[in-house]
């Protein structure tokens, strides 16, 4: 019987390992996959509950598939935009404030694309008549390899988290009750129900409180440029409001640590220029960084997007280090192995060293 059973258990830790190094690979793809999971996971319950005609909540899969198409195409396209946007704007910040003695080959093709062409079809015809693509299409054509593993990359990675997503999002309570079959004394059942739960708090609620922030904070600042005379627009707006919304992390001071020190520095040159009515757009900037960007999304979001537990200094932490250390995906890694061993330490450590349960 003991023979049996090592040789089963040598068998599954083999299959373990074979997944393992599998998920690894694409652990990138895995890891925003469960964030877009936990973040579409409510909206896809309330889906239940919708009455059509004598029957009450539409299908699982048909959820699934309303939920991806709602929620997380737009946000994630959204997203991929802004991305993009921050990207020339510290490439144009790099240019006015050199930090570098000299710009990376890899990345050299970036100096050619001073803005992005608007999200239509003319918008990029026009782009392409007038010659702003010519940089893309010269890095395209001179790194066709690379250009080609690029995009058959990226498209393997998309592919493969819309499927977990979607299986997450069918199948989560399925993987979970299997994951209960292995309780002793409710220390399983324990520790999964409360690092779930502040997972959602976390993931959907922290970081998409930052993204959010920065895309309203984005989108604020484009629109006071639209309006504003160029003496007082605030510079490179995109970035600013993805400082903002990273700032929203700091406890107290919040956000006001990047909109008030952009709204003194716009407002020194004009005063030293004598062009002291131009102030008044710097205080119509600064009442909708308050209200807009600030206030309203701390009252209407913060009560619905704000972990339980997890010690925000903590959350910063990972915020900061996991995108140094793994690289984009660590911004979604980081908080999630935090969430995992603070929650475990909470709960099922102590019960496992014999301590009694709270």
């Amino acid at each position: 019987m003991n023979e049996k059973r090592a040789v089963v258990a040598a068998f599954g830790i083999g299959v373990a390992a074979i997944v393992g190094y599998l998920v690894a690979r694409f652990i990138a793809a895995f890891t925003i996959a469960i964030f877009l999971y936990y973040s579409s996971r409510g909206f896809y319950h309330r889906l239940s509950r919708v009455r059509i005609g004598d029957r009450i909540g539409l299908p699982p899969q048909l959820r699934a598939l309303t939920t991806i198409s709602l929620l997380v195409v737009p946000f994630v396209l959204l997203l991929s935009y802004t991305v993009v946007l921050l990207v020339v704007e510290i490439g144009a910040f790099v240019q006015t404030y050199p930090v570098l003695e000299s710009v990376p080959d890899s990345v050299a093709w970036f100096e050619g694309l001073d803005e992005l062409p608007s999200l239509t079809l003319d918008g990029i015809i026009a782009a392409y008549q007038a010659g702003q693509l010519d940089a893309i299409i010269a890095f395209a054509v001179d790194n066709a390899a690379f250009a080609t593993s690029l995009v058959s990359g990226l498209l393997l990675n998309v592919f493969i988290i819309a499927v977990v997503t979607y299986y997450l999002l069918i199948e989560g309570s399925t993987f979970r009750a299997w994951l209960l079959r292995f309780d002793d004394d409710d220390i399983v059942r324990e520790f999964f129900e409360a690092a779930d739960a502040e997972l959602e708090a976390v993931l959907f609620g922290n970081l998409l409180n930052v993204i959010v922030i920065s895309l309203i904070g984005a989108i604020v600042f484009m629109g006071y440029n639209a309006v504003a005379p160029a003496a007082v627009a605030v510079p490179y707006p995109v970035l600013s409001g993805a400082l903002t919304g990273v700032a929203s992390l700091i406890p107290v001071i919040g956000m006001k640590v990047v909109y008030v020190p952009l709204t003194i520095a716009a407002a020194v040159p004009v005063i030293l220029d004598g062009q002291p009515a131009l102030l008044v757009y710097l205080a119509g900037f600064l009442l909708l960084a308050i209200v807009v960007v600030d206030t309203i999304p701390d009252i209407v979001l913060r009560p619905y997007l704000s972990g339980d537990t997890t010690h925000v200094g903590l959350l910063m932490l990972a915020y900061i280090f996991g995108p140094v250390v793994l690289g984009f995906y660590g911004l979604f890694f980081a908080p999630m192995v935090l969430v995992i061993a603070l929650t475990f330490a909470d709960t099922a450590l102590p019960r496992l060293l014999g301590a009694d349960p709270v």
